[in-house]
C-alpha cells in the first residue's frame, strides 16, 4: 500500500523560512521516492476552516513515507520551520 505525507498549514508567518525548507524537503522527498501530488495551488474551502497551504506527497508504501520523516536529510529540513508555521502532519497508508 503506498503511503502519504498529508500537511495542512495553519499559519504561515515567514515565507522566506518556508523557502529554505522546501529547498531542502523536496531533496529528502526524493531520496525516498516521494512524488508531490499537490504543492500549494488554487483552492476553494466548501467546508470547514481555511488553509494557507496545502501539501500531499505520495511514496511507494507508508514504511517509505515513515523512513521520510524520520530520516535525518528531513529532520534537518524540519528544524527550518520552528516557530515559523504552524500546520498538521499526518502520515496516512492508502488504499
Amino acid at each position: 500500500m503506498k503511503g502519504y505525507v498529508v500537511c495542512v498549514y495553519k499559519n504561515i508567518n515567514n515565507e522566506d523560512k518556508l523557502k529554505e525548507y522546501a529547498v531542502k524537503a523536496r531533496a529528502a522527498v526524493e531520496n525516498h521516492k516521494g512524488k508531490f501530488l499537490i504543492r500549494g495551488g488554487r483552492s476553494k474551502i466548501k467546508e470547514g476552516e481555511s488553509s494557507p497551504r496545502t501539501v500531499v506527497i505520495e511514496f511507494p508504501s507508508y514504511n517509505e513515507a515513515n523512513d521520510f520523516y524520520q530520516s535525518k536529510e528531513y529532520q534537518e529540513a524540519h528544524t527550518i520551520l520552528k516557530d515559523h508555521v504552524l500546520r498538521q502532519f499526518q502520515i496516512i497508508e492508502g488504499v
